[in-house]
C-alpha cells in the first residue's frame, strides 16, 4: 500500500515538527541549567510552535477520516505518531524541569 503525497506530507510534518519540538525543549533545559531563563522560556515557546505545526498536520488526517475519507495507516504514519507523542511528553517534562531550575535559582 503506497501513501499518497498529501498523506506522506502530513506524516513528514509529524516527524519533522515533532523532532524540532523535542530539540527545542531539550535546549530549554540546557539554558535553564546555565541559569539563562529568558532563553529557556523562548525555547519552550519555540517547542510549542513546532507542536502546533505538528498538530495541524495531524488534524488534517483526522478531519479526512471523520468526513468518511479513510486514511490508510502505515508503519511510517505510526512512526510519525510516535514522534509527536514523545515530543509532547518531552515538552511537558522540559517545562517542569525549567520551573525546578528557576526555583533552585531563587534560593
Amino acid at each position: 500500500m503506497e501513501e499518497n503525497d498529501e498523506t506522506l506530507q502530513a506524516v513528514m510534518g509529524l516527524i519533522m515538527n515533532g523532532g524540532n519540538a523535542k530539540g527545542s525543549a531539550f535546549e530549554a533545559i540546557k539554558a535553564a541549567k546555565k541559569g539563562d531563563f529568558t532563553e529557556a522560556d523562548a525555547k519552550l515557546k519555540e517547542s510549542d510552535k513546532f507542536l502546533a505545526e505538528a498538530h495541524n498536520s495531524q488534524t488534517g488526517m483526522l478531519t479526512k477520516e471523520a468526513s468518511g475519507e479513510h486514511v490508510p495507516v502505515s508503519l511510517l504514519m505510526v512512526h510519525g505518531q510516535d514522534h509527536i507523542m514523545n515530543a509532547i511528553t518531552f515538552r511537558d517534562l522540559a517545562g517542569e524541569i525549567v520551573d525546578l531550575y528557576k526555583k533552585l535559582a531563587e534560593k
